[in-house]
């Protein structure tokens, strides 16, 4: 399996599938998820000819389980080094929840030279938690209850949130999928407890706005209208709003799990940004 060793030695698993000479896709998994997550979008764009790349964020799936560095900036500079040791460029980014905070901090921090185009899916910008100047945002109360909720069993915590909000199969009628909750479990234990609780702090009181200015390329945002995980009121609409050149996608009655739930659509969609 493919690493790249890290300047602080922690290793970072990444896939590189498809035509090796093809245009390139990166995509940025959500939390507490791996690259494992984006495997019906890649299987497809790499049978279109694309080639795409995905990593386990760090202290995620088969990456290092590091005790420090849990943070976003040491997230995205972890990036710049794989993509730059996989040589990226003119490609498009695209990122899910925490991972469309990590594609808006990359092109933010390190800027847009390797990309032309980005995609935010269910994405946590600008900011989730509520605040003064942030009121559409979520009380910081739910995100101690999930910090207290890992400590207490995490195990449970990782079957409750894909069992109902994240894939939306607490909704009357909603066809419940067995394999998706137990892909999300499976995913989630693999993925170091510190990590993951360190990071609940990360996606949900990073202020992204800064970084949603400075994207000079167009950008695409994806959100679900029934996403109970991060509200489009408080992402999805205010992002559109914020970047310089983007347009927004409302997926009518869709979940925060909109690739995986609506995959043939979402699919279809990147396919078409893409080759825009």
């Amino acid at each position: 399996m493919p690493y790249l060793k890290l300047r602080d030695g922690a290793e970072l698993f990444y896939k590189d599938w498809g035509n090796a000479n093809g245009a390139t896709v990166t995509f940025s998994h959500g939390w507490p998820l791996s690259s494992d997550n984006w495997e019906t979008q890649m299987m497809f764009l790499a049978e279109q000819g694309y080639r795409v790349i995905a990593h386990d964020r760090r202290g995620h799936g088969r990456s290092t389980q590091t005790w420090d560095g849990n943070n976003m900036d040491t997230f995205v500079d972890d990036l710049e080094e794989l993509f730059a040791h996989l040589k990226v460029s003119d490609a498009v980014m695209v990122g899910h929840s925490h991972g469309g905070g990590e594609v808006t901090r990359y092109l933010g921090k390190h800027g847009t030279r390797r990309f032309r185009k980005a995609v935010l899916v269910g994405a946590v910008p600008p900011l989730m938690v509520k605040t003064g100047d942030n009121p559409e945002g979520t009380d910081k109360a739910v995100f101690d209850s999930f910090r207290d909720a890992m400590r207490k069993d995490r195990a449970q915590f990782f079957l409750d949130v894909p069992s109902g909000p994240f894939f939306g199969f607490n909704r009357s009628g909603a066809p419940k999928s067995e394999g998706q909750i137990r892909s999300w479990w499976a995913q989630g234990m693999r993925t170091s407890i510190k990590s993951a609780y360190d990071s609940i702090k990360d996606f949900s009181e990073t202020d992204f706005t800064g970084d949603l200015k400075r994207i000079d390329i167009p950008v695409l945002v994806l959100h679900g209208d029934d996403d109970q995980v991060v509200p489009i009121q408080a992402a999805g609409l205010k992002s559109v709003k914020i970047l310089p050149q983007g347009k927004l996608k409302t997926y009518k009655g869709g979940s925060h799990a909109i690739h995986n739930i609506n995959a043939d659509e979402v699919n279809k969609d990147l396919l078409d940004f893409i080759k825009s």
